[in-house]
């Protein structure tokens, strides 16, 4: 379609709409829209605030409870809807059929509403239902005005020729409806796969992240080609393109793609993985997610440290299980030199060991490891099964250890500064106040 079709499709649409507007029986159309639209809302309000779907179809199948709730939704729609159809029937078998076409169209437009309604209620993201449902119902109004064709040249004849490739509005907007559609399925599809992985237990939770990661890129990737594809793009004219974004990502994307390498080589080598207790720097805490571009930390606190991929290969990651979760607690501490060491040794030992948690078949040890300056100092060490909560413990042990130092009238060294004065007094000012 040239400059002078496209002109004349203007003046043709143009005298249509006057002759259309210079009817009374326009007019009279355009009423009783605007009085089912008035009703419908009304109706709409009483509707919703009326009927208590939970209660009134809990007993109805599943698709007819799904077909219900729709409506009720839509409810001014439909209201709208049935009242033009009503109006469209009473004129035209009153009076000559194009007296009412302006009903016919508002009907199918609220017809066509509503069946897109029904088919968008399946998804879930509000923005997705909103950009297919306000798209395909304007292509069903263009379908149902007869413009449908029309608008389809008219898309298709601006084009830009980048190589082997004619970029059109109209491929644009094919590319687009498909690519969405496709990753919708891709998003479904991976999401299935991730349920199935997960509930597998001969994998490692490192192997199910990996296999998700590859299986969510692989799918993509084939979305992707196969939109294109139906579309009519070649993909060997996209060639040109390829150098300018591989500069983009050695430039631009370095950090991503290398904390992207990063997350595939810590799923490969299996050195952490979700639900390992890990201190990365100042924080200690559990891996609750790895994604393609950080690591969820769960601190524990209600605090989450999103780490990226990258730190963790470069940067040293204590993994407190790694290979074993059985962590050895030191505590340290010291006693003036009056006590026993062997009755404290024996204090300490009996005091790990009266913990629930410290593990049995590694009995507690305490053991003398200085005689300082203010007083002995020691070292008792015992074993849990697991480092969750390991502060929590330490600290119990080391309650139970000062109750029992106080029955037995141990001590703890604490420094003690003594001033001694040689020669004479200490220098005192003094000072003389002066009398106004």
């Amino acid at each position: 379609m040239d400059l002078k079709d496209f002109m004349e499709f203007v003046q043709t649409t143009a005298r249509s709409v006057g002759a259309e507007i210079s009817s009374p029986w326009f007019y009279l159309q355009f009423g009783l829209i605007l009085a089912a639209a008035g009703i419908a809302y009304a109706a709409d309000a009483a509707i919703r605030n009326r009927v208590d779907m939970t209660s009134v179809a809990l007993r109805w199948p599943l698709p007819l409870r799904h077909f219900a709730r729709v409506m009720v939704a839509s409810a001014s729609t439909a209201v709208f809807t049935l009242l033009v159809i009503v109006s469209r029937v009473v004129m035209y078998h009153s009076t000559w059929p194009s007296r009412s076409y302006l009903l016919m169209v508002a009907a199918k437009l609220g017809l066509a509403w509503l069946a897109i309604r029904l088919l968008t209620s399946v998804l879930r993201n509000a923005f997705f239902v909103r950009l297919v449902s306000i798209t395909a119902w304007f292509v069903a109004a263009l379908s149902i005005l007869g413009q449908l064709d029309t608008t389809v040249d008219l898309l298709d004849s601006y084009a830009i020729v980048l190589g082997g490739l004619r970029l059109t509005p109209l491929l644009v907007l094919k590319a687009g409806a498909l690519l969405i559609f496709a990753l919708w399925l891709t998003n479904i599809a991976s999401n299935f796969a991730e349920s199935k992985i997960n509930s597998t237990t001969d994998l490692t939770p490192s192997v199910q992240v990996l296999l998700i990661k590859i299986i969510r890129i692989g799918l993509l990737a084939v979305a992707i080609v196969i939109a294109l594809g139906t579309v009519g793009i070649d993909l060997s004219a996209l060639a040109v393109f390829s150098g300018a974004v591989g500069v983009g990502i050695g430039i631009g994307l370095q950090k991503i793609v290398a904390n992207f390498i990063s997350g595939i080589i810590l799923l490969a080598d299996k050195s952490v993985k979700p639900g390992d207790l890990v201190t990365i720097g100042d924080n200690t805490g559990r891996i609750s997610a790895m994604k393609t571009r950080y690591i969820s930390v769960a601190a524990g606190d209600g605090r989450e440290f999103l780490v990226p991929n990258e730190d963790l290969v470069t940067q040293k990651v204590v993994n407190w299980t790694y290979t074993d979760k059985n962590t050895l607690v030191k505590i340290p501490f010291g006693t003036n030199y009056d006590a026993d060491p062997k009755l404290v040794c024996k204090l300490a030992i009996e005091t790990a060991a009266t913990h629930p948690r410290a593990q049995k078949a590694k009995p507690p040890n305490c053991i003398l490891t200085e005689f300082a300056e203010a007083g002995m100092k020691f070292s008792l060490t015992f074993w849990l099964a697991d480092p969750d909560g390991m502060d929590n413990v330490k600290s119990d042990v080391m309650l139970a250890l000062w109750e029992a130092f106080k029955r037995e009238g141990i001590r703890v060294p604490y420094p003690v500064r003594e001033i001694r004065v040689r020669g004479g007094a200490l220098p005192v000012e003094t000072t003389v106040e002066v009398p106004n």
